[in-house]
């Protein structure tokens, strides 16, 4: 999911399992369930640069083995020692002091799993094997970016904050962007009830901080509560793709036969619904689309085994691909059209090699 999903829910898990227990256990957990994506830079900065010709960083490094479990294993080790460092350092003044290890680790164990789960629940998947499996699994149950896996713990958040100009000003800012992109921004894309439901959970924010409904003494049951409403809203949707995943699995051996491959892919601003997508060896279809794959054309073949050819096909859930021979060299689009189903140029899901 985006990285303001992670970090709200990364900062709520840190106050329902380590609030009181361990220091700053919000921050702790914000930092945490964002690790697996600001670690990709660390793994090669310098491929993110790109050189011409070279295979896309994005591609190839994201949801990479940061995202894997012995990549987490490796953040969580890491994150708890530099937390506890930094924790050792401020109370070095303090003598007999010791910073809660055991608390620190489970706040970041718990913020670091949830970014995997958050990123396998949707249709863009992870491959959590890495590096003895490229396999790529997808729940296919939340969209890539839905709001309100930024409302609910937004609002637990709020109301578990301290009465204080500082954290209401943070709220504030956080709230108008969720407002803005919500009711401005995806007014073309997102559902009238869900606009409805955060304008809902936007205004119970302010009215519950303002009553101070939970307060300080409080935040950790208010997390706790937010949690459970995001694992219930999950739940729901996992339990409603089960019925469209049949369906799509049926629809795609009929068209396609035994072998087909299919997906029933998350809609952003559009919960509990699904776009079915059906693929064979020759062609990918789906509601009112139809395109050829041209996988065993000897220029797409030659394309594959090039850099950037390799990281897209190891990318692509449904890989497609075009050949234009009409200048003096051929080239060669390469696309996933579960993102790219009508062969845009320019999309961030496709690449072009150029053959001579």
């Amino acid at each position: 999911m985006d990285n303001l999903a992670h970090t709200l829910v990364g900062a709520a898990l840190g106050r329902a399992v380590a609030d009181r227990k361990a220091p700053a256990a919000g921050w702790i957990g914000a930092i945490a369930g964002n690790a697996p994506d600001w670690s990709e830079l660390l793994v090669s900065p310098g491929a993110w640069g790109g050189a011409p010709g070279s295979a896309p960083a994005y591609l190839v490094y994201h949801r990479g083995i940061t995202h894997s479990f012995v990549g987490a294993v490796i953040e969580i080790v890491v994150l708890t020692g530099l937390v506890g460092l930094i924790l050792t350092w401020r109370t070095r003044a303090d003598a007999g002091a010791r910073p809660p290890w055991r608390w620190i680790a489970v706040c970041v164990a718990a913020a670091v799993a949830s970014h995997l789960y958050l990123d396998w629940q949707g249709s863009y998947g992870l491959r959590p094997f890495l590096p003895w499996s490229g396999r790529w699994y997808y729940g296919d149950w939340v969209a890539i970016v839905d709001s309100f896996f930024w409302a609910v713990p937004l609002v637990a958040l709020a109301w578990g904050s301290r009465r204080h100009w500082a954290p209401a000003l943070l709220v504030l800012l956080v709230m108008s962007g969720v407002t803005t992109l919500v009711l401005w921004t995806g007014r073309s894309i997102v559902a009238a009830w869900v606009r409805l439901g955060v304008t809902a959970l936007m205004a119970a924010c302010v009215v519950g901080w303002t009553k101070h409904w939970f307060g300080v003494a409080g935040r950790r049951r208010a997390a706790v509560y937010g949690l459970l409403l995001l694992a219930a809203y999950a739940a729901l949707q996992g339990a409603a793709s089960a019925v469209v995943k049949a369906r799509s699995r049926d629809a795609a051996v009929r068209r396609f036969g035994p072998g087909a491959t299919w997906a029933a892919l998350t809609q952003v601003g559009r919960p509990f619904h699904w776009e079915p997508v059906w693929a064979s060896p020759d062609s990918i279809a789906g509601p009112g689309w139809a395109v050829p794959r041209h996988l065993d054309t000897p220029a797409v073949r030659q394309a594959l085994a090039t850099p950037r050819g390799r990281a897209l096909a190891q990318f692509a859930r449904f890989l497609a691909a075009d050949v234009d021979s009409s200048g003096n060299e051929l080239r060669v689009f390469l696309r996933d059209a579960r993102f790219d189903p009508t062969a845009r140029r320019g999309s961030w899901a496709a690449v072009e090699v150029r053959l001579r």
